[in-house]
């Protein structure tokens, strides 16, 4: 599933590859380091979610990511990572928009040519995904997303043309959609102008275009496309159907010779193949992750830490850098002395200050509140899913940074998830066969006869790697609820199945399924079906669950359950109160709000953008109870805030990895600044999105706002969003005093030729060391265009730059904007031309928050 074949006569040893975008799972069976040594990692450093990455817009950040990637490979045996997605963000509602960068093609450039360049410079490659317009997960595997060759070179193709141009990378993944361009239409990876035509022979990509899992739907189509490896293998088409297909003169035998190149040229590049040489200049190996593997900042500087220890701390800093602040506004205390305390009275509310939120001669009193809080949602569903080296909780890192005394009140105060918790199995459960711990779990056939049957102390939701002539497993056991009040047991599943409990039927399904299950992300987290059972005294409730095994083609046979068990406990309006009254009672309120894994996963995309379950009214009524509140917004992409005018302080603070706890507490208690900036737009409502769903229509997806793509459209139609691209406040306050056009560059930053530089001067005017992101923005000069000349987005991101300064320091940005920020696609003559008239230069701290100009003129 994970690997190529190896051919040990010609030193060729298997190439493995696997997910991805936010840590390295590894290929999941026996497998040995290059070396011959072992691979005994069974969990993963979890990064934050891609778009936090992004929202750093930090390109050292970026670099050290992709040096920590290139380390979790080599501890996994993996030689090439399925990372990073370069699709573009161009619909809130997308299934994985909290696995792309960003809505914004150059800053998804900026910090993919980073990240991919730093690991493939460790040895390890990555493939960059999902080549191309893949950007909805609705009818993924089916759709044509339709769109003019403008749009495509402008926008959606310039992430891969810089991924290959400037980090040389070594593969490609195709898509499961098609496009069409006007010209051609075909699945991507029988798309021969996008697949040879652009990307082998325009730009000149020289590594592996390899198919996402089971995309591959022909033979001769996907050869003369440009495919070069069929994942995975030897399912499907190009098993021996690859082979018959030479045999009889339809694929001619030197048809075949490129693909075998560039394979050969993959496996010497990660050390696959053994030629009797040196590996290819910039592959050495990794052995283990240094903070300062890769330029990063002052904070790198580590000493003495090594291995999880060393990606622990950088993933904690990644954390908070990446935290968005999107208001920080000063709520006195009462009887508290704000002037008095370290900051000055303007102060906002983050970061907590002790002393000032907590009368004289009392400890200090936190309601950490919200189901986000409780249990956080670490990462988005579907592939890219690891099982993480370690997980931080805000209430623990919390207690570690608060003064000694600190009271922390914690309550759930509203249910985010439908599913209810797991189901205690070794725990609660007995086999109702032996009587010991777990359940009886029996392998049956086609007859219904039973191949196998064992106790299973513990269970996941998952059996893997079933046997080939098992057609079901039946999964019985003994629960035992002792609590008094009503229970809810069930089960979540998917394919044919029947589940009772005492003998009530719970749910049934005669619907057979099979690999399209997976490529939907049906079977990752299936809507659990329950019962209630109510318990007076002690006693035991009897599950009885016969459930599919889903022979997927190209994937592990594996039968899906997920036993489920929900207490009994308070109402939801119990939960409310509970939380509005330590509310009440705190002398401040960190209230975490967000998605699930049910909300935002791979294979399906959201309906709206509502937080799931009663959590706005927990908003509304714990702001009510208590103006000291920090709402923590715990979602990789955006949800609608109908409270956040009330809200003194938010902090977007996305889906953060094992380390959202520490590094959401160093942000709140002042030890990291959260410097991130939006790398997408907020809406304040939904009507005003300007792509609210990418549903197919017959098949198609029309990308009709052609280059308003994000917040392009917002600028287009003048809509105000709850926060706009580019947004973050950090801890301080910036005066921009001016910008030029650095016309002679001399020393070590010369620009490329066509290339602009601009010189910002901003100062830092704020009371606290603090992070600048000085971003750039082109919009055509309207006096200088002539009549008739291509249309272009009102403005859009040229550059950015990151500086650091002291309070009262100036310092100046140089931000580099690319020349083909000034140029299009001329279709007639299929070249990059200089757009007509002049061009106007846009500096400040965000799109609506534009504070320079500088014009080129034509």
């Amino acid at each position: 599933m994970w690997t190529t074949t190896p051919i040990e006569r010609i030193g060729l040893r298997a190439v493995a590859m696997s997910d991805g975008p936010v840590g390295v799972r590894g290929t999941g069976g026996e497998s040995t380091l290059a070396d011959g040594s072992p691979v005994t990692a069974q969990t993963s450093a979890m990064f934050p979610a891609p778009s936090a990455l992004s929202a750093t817009w930090d390109r050292g950040l970026a670099a050290r990511a992709g040096a920590l990637f290139a380390s979790e490979a080599r501890r996994h045996g993996v030689d090439v990572v399925l990372a990073p997605q370069i699709n573009l963000q161009r619909t809130p509602v997308g299934g994985r928009h909290f696995e792309c960068y960003s809505e914004d093609p150059h800053l998804t450039a900026e910090i993919a040519v980073e990240l991919v360049r730093s690991s493939q410079a460790h040895g390890v490659g990555m493939s960059v995904k999902h080549y191309v317009a893949n950007d909805s997960e609705t009818e993924r595997t089916r759709y044509l997303a339709r769109l003019d060759e403008r749009t495509l070179r402008e926008v959606y193709l310039p992430p891969f043309e810089r991924v290959v141009h400037e980090a040389q990378a070594w593969s490609v993944m195709g898509a499961y959609s098609g496009v069409d361009d006007g010209e051609t239409a075909a699945p991507v990876l029988e798309h021969r102008p996008l697949l040879t035509g652009v990307l082998k022979e325009e730009w000149g990509f020289d590594g592996v275009v390899v198919s996402d899992w089971v995309a591959t739907k022909t033979v001769r189509g996907a050869v003369e496309g440009g495919l070069d490896l069929q994942m995975p293998g030897p399912d499907g088409p190009w098993g021996d159907g690859l082979l018959a297909a030479v045999r009889s003169g339809e694929v001619a035998e030197g048809e075949l010779d490129d693909k075998v190149l560039r394979l050969l040229r993959l496996a010497h590049r990660v050390g696959a193949l053994d030629l009797g040489a040196p590996h290819a200049p910039g592959t050495a190996q990794v052995t283990g992750f240094q903070p300062d593997d890769a330029p990063s900042s002052a904070s790198s500087a580590r000493d003495g830490l090594t291995g999880q220890e060393a990606s622990a701390a950088f993933l904690r800093e990644l954390v908070a850098r990446s935290i968005v602040v999107l208001k920080n506004e000063a709520v006195a205390a009462p009887g508290a002395d704000r002037a008095g305390g370290a900051r000055g009275a303007d102060a906002g509310l983050v970061p907590l200050d002790p002393a000032a939120l907590a009368p004289a001669g009392r400890p200090l009193t936190v309601a950490l509140l919200g189901p986000a809080a409780t249990t956080p949602f670490l990462q988005g569903g579907g592939s890219s899913f690891v099982v993480p080296d370690r997980v931080t909780t805000p209430e623990d890192e919390l207690r570690a940074g608060l003064p000694e005394g600190t009271r922390i009140l914690v309550h759930d105060g509203a249910r985010s998830r439908s599913n209810p918790p797991a189901l205690d199995v070794s725990g609660r459960c007995s086999d109702p066969v032996t009587g010991a711990p777990g359940l009886r779990v029996e392998l049956l056939d086609a007859h219904g006869e039973a191949l196998d049957s064992r106790t299973a102390p513990t269970w996941d939701g998952w059996l893997q790697d079933v046997r080939a002539d098992a057609v079901a497993v039946r999964v019985r056991a003994d629960v035992d609820l002792e609590e008094p009040g009503t229970h809810e047991l069930g089960i979540g599943t998917v394919g044919v199945h029947t589940v009772t409990v005492d003998a009530r039927l719970v749910s049934t399904g005669d619907v057979v399924v099979n690999e399209d299950v997976v490529l939907s992300s049906g079977h990752n987290h299936p809507v659990a079906r329950t019962v209630d059972v109510e318990v007076t005294e002690p006693r035991t409730a009897r599950l009885d669950a016969t459930l599919q095994v889903v022979h997927a083609v190209g994937y592990a046979s594996f039968v899906r359950g997920e036993l489920v068990h929900r207490l009994p406990g308070a109402t939801a309006q119990e939960l409310l109160d509970e939380a509005v009254a330590a509310a009440t009672e705190a002398d401040v309120v960190v209230l975490v709000v967000g998605t699930t894994e049910e909300v935002e996963s791979e294979g399906y995309d959201r309906p709206d953008l509502d937080l799931p379950g009663n959590q706005d009214r927990l908003a509304e009524l714990v702001l009510a109870a208590n103006p000291r509140t920090v709402v923590v917004v715990n979602a990789g992409a955006p949800v609608l805030l109908p409270w956040l005018d009330d809200a003194p302080a938010v902090l977007w603070a996305w889906l953060g990895g094992q380390e959202a706890g520490s590094g959401l507490a160093d942000a709140l208690l002042g030890v990291t600044e959260p410097s991130g900036r939006l790398p997408w737009t907020l809406p304040a409502r939904f009507e005003d999105v300007p792509v609210p769903h990418a549903i197919p229509q017959d098949g198609v997806v029309e990308y009709s706002e052609g280059l308003d793509v994000g917040y392009r459209a917002w600028e287009r139609t003048g809509a105000t969003p709850a926060a706009p691209f580019g947004h973050g406040l950090g801890w301080s306050t910036w005066e921009y005093l001016g910008a030029t056009v650095v016309e002679d560059p001399a020393g070590s930053d010369p620009a490329p030729s066509g290339d602009v530089l601009l010189d910002v001067s901003v100062r830092n005017t704020g009371e606290r060391t603090s992070r600048e992101v000085v971003q750039v923005y082109v919009e055509p000069d309207a006096a200088s265009t002539p009549p008739g000349a291509p249309s272009r987005p009102v403005r859009w991101l040229g550059g950015f730059a990151v500086v650091d300064a002291a309070p009262g320091e100036l310092t100046t940005a140089r931000v580099r904007i690319p020349a083909r920020a000034l140029q299009i696609w001329d279709v007639p003559s299929q070249q990059w031309v200089i757009a007509a008239g002049g061009h106007v230069l846009r500096a400040g701290r965000s799109i609506r928050d534009l504070r320079l100009r500088a014009p080129l003129p034509a």
